[in-house]
C-alpha cells in the first residue's frame, strides 16, 4: 500500500472533519477514499483531498442538494465559483419569496385582512361568448409563472392562423394550484375563426395539451391588479379579497376562477396594471 496515504482517522483530523462526515461523504459519492482495504475494508486518504473534503464540509453548511454541491465540486477554474453563485443567487429569490409570504400570514394571523382586502376594488363586467384555443397542463405553483408566460406565447402565435387574438387571454383554474395540488390550470386565448382554430388544433395531433371550445357568455367579478401584485404571495390577497366581496354581496359561484392578462407584460413596470383577478359569479 501507498505510504503517502493517510488512515482515515489522520485524514479526518487534517480535515478537520468527523470519520463519520467522511463515510457519509464517500456514501453520497462526493469523497471516496484513494483506496479501500478489501479485507480490513479500512479507508485511506491522500493529503490532497483535504481542500476538497472542507469545500463538501462548508456547501452542505449552506443547505445545498447533493447534486448540486457535486457540481461546484466537479467544475474545473472560475466554472466553481459560477455554480455557486448561481445557487445563492436562487436561494435569495427564494427567502425573499418567503419573506413576502410571511408578511402575508402575519396580516391574516394578526385578523389585518380586512385591512389588506380593502386595497382591491372589486366590480362585475360582462364578458360575452367566445372561441378560445386552450391549452392544459397540471403545474405545480413554482411551475406555473414560467408555464403560464410560455403557454400564452404559444397560443398566441397560433392565434395568427385563427383570425387573429379578439380579447384578453386568460388563465383558468380547474383546480387548486399550489406547491401540493397541480390544477390543472388551462390557458385560453380567444380567436376569430373556429374553424381554423379547430384545424389547427387537429394538427397538433392526438394526445397533445391543446384544444378548441367555446367559453359561454359570462358575469365576472373582478379586481385589477399591478404586475407587482401578481406574484405569490400578493396575487392571494387579491383572489381572497373577491371572495370575501362576494359574500357580502350574496352572489353565487358560476365556474371556476381565473386571471384575466389585458396588458403587454415584456412592456409593463412593476406598478402598472396587468391582469385581473375573476370569478365567474350569477
Amino acid at each position: 500500500m501507498d505510504k503517502d496515504l493517510l488512515t482515515i482517522g489522520a485524514f479526518a483530523a487534517r480535515a478537520r472533519l468527523s470519520a463519520k462526515a467522511l463515510r457519509l461523504y464517500d456514501r453520497l459519492g462526493l469523497l471516496a477514499p484513494a483506496h479501500v482495504d478489501e479485507v480490513s475494508g479500512y479507508r485511506y486518504y491522500r493529503a490532497s483531498q483535504v481542500e476538497r473534503a472542507r469545500l463538501v464540509a462548508m456547501l452542505r453548511r449552506l443547505d445545498m442538494p447533493l447534486a448540486r454541491i457535486a457540481e461546484v465540486v466537479e467544475a474545473a477554474g472560475t466554472e466553481s465559483a459560477d455554480r455557486l453563485a448561481a445557487y445563492w443567487a436562487d436561494v435569495e429569490a427564494r427567502v425573499a419569496g418567503q419573506r413576502t409570504l410571511v408578511e402575508y400570514l402575519r396580516g391574516r394571523l394578526s385578523g389585518r385582512s380586512c385591512e389588506m382586502y380593502g386595497k382591491f376594488v372589486v366590480e362585475t363586467v360582462e364578458v360575452p361568448a367566445q372561441v378560445v384555443i386552450t391549452e392544459t397542463r397540471h403545474t405545480l405553483a413554482d411551475e406555473l409563472p414560467a408555464w403560464i408566460g410560455a403557454s400564452l406565447g404559444r397560443l398566441t402565435e397560433a392565434a395568427r392562423r385563427c383570425g387573429g387574438v379578439t380579447a384578453a387571454p386568460f388563465v383558468v383554474y380547474h383546480s387548486e394550484v399550489s406547491m401540493e395540488s397541480d390544477g390543472p390550470a388551462e390557458s385560453c386565448v380567444p380567436v376569430a375563426d373556429e374553424a381554423a382554430a379547430r384545424a389547427w388544433v387537429a394538427e397538433q395531433g392526438r394526445g397533445r395539451e391543446f384544444g378548441v371550445r367555446t367559453e359561454p357568455a359570462r358575469r365576472l367579478a373582478c379586481t385589477r391588479i399591478s404586475k407587482a401584485q401578481v406574484a405569490h404571495p400578493q396575487i392571494l390577497a387579491a383572489f381572497e379579497a373577491v371572495e370575501a366581496w362576494l359574500k357580502r354581496e350574496g352572489l353565487e359561484y358560476d365556474g371556476p376562477c381565473r386571471e384575466v392578462y389585458f396588458a403587454d407584460w415584456d412592456a409593463a413596470g412593476a406598478e402598472d396594471p396587468v391582469c385581473d383577478v375573476a370569478f365567474p359569479v350569477r
